[in-house]
């Protein structure tokens, strides 16, 4: 089955075609709960996000632009609803076993590590929860979901440079929690993708 790109199936949903507006939803329905999903750690909360999201999407397809991809716009709507929802002070309910997977490396390497890289898992996923909204955002788009740091921006709404601030503070103070005592390092791909 041929897959339509994303500017015909904008094109199509705004002439009101349903069978487009499915395609839709299942082209970028896998980023949208993957965001939603790291930010409120709850399946359930992360799967109405999931349909509120595309249910704005269709109410407004009137607006968005066939020639640009709407994910970046799908991903905003989705941060703003999971904030909007979701308190502060949650509770850790879900990790982001994908993410901490990027942030470290070689926690496993030998047995006698399982327990020690478990714990340390822990204290980088309450590390993670503990970071401010625009600083967990900024490790979730540009970690999790590998977007540029130019594609991260514009999702969130800032500039390059903000985005870089956001993402160095939120390393320093991942770090930071990492016991110094751990015979672990925070992983290449941080270490390469820490924006200069």
């Amino acid at each position: 089955m041929e897959t339509k790109q994303p500017n015909d199936l904008v094109e199509r949903m705004q002439r009101g075609d349903l069978d487009a507006f499915e395609e839709f939803f299942n082209t970028f329905k896998r980023p949208v709960y993957g965001t939603a999903l790291a930010i409120t750690r709850d399946p359930f909360l992360a799967e109405e996000i999931l349909q509120d999201c595309f249910v704005k999407a269709y109410k407004v397809r009137e607006r968005l632009d066939p020639a640009r991809s709407p994910l970046p716009w799908l991903q905003r709507v989705t941060i703003n609803l999971c904030y909007s929802r979701v308190s502060r002070r949650r509770t850790l309910a879900e990790p982001i076993t994908s993410l901490i997977t990027n942030l470290v490396v070689d926690l496993a390497a030998r047995p006698d590590q399982v327990v020690e890289s478990r714990e340390v898992l822990e204290v980088l996923q309450r590390g993670i929860d503990s970071l401010p909204a625009k600083q967990q955002t900024a490790i979730i788009l540009y970690y999790l979901h590998g977007y540029s740091l130019a594609e991260a921006s514009e999702i969130a709404r800032c500039n390059v440079g903000t985005m870089k601030s956001r993402l160095h503070y939120a390393l320093k103070a991942l770090r930071v929690r990492l016991p110094v005592e751990r015979r672990v390092r925070v992983g290449t791909p941080v270490a390469v993708r820490v924006p200069r």
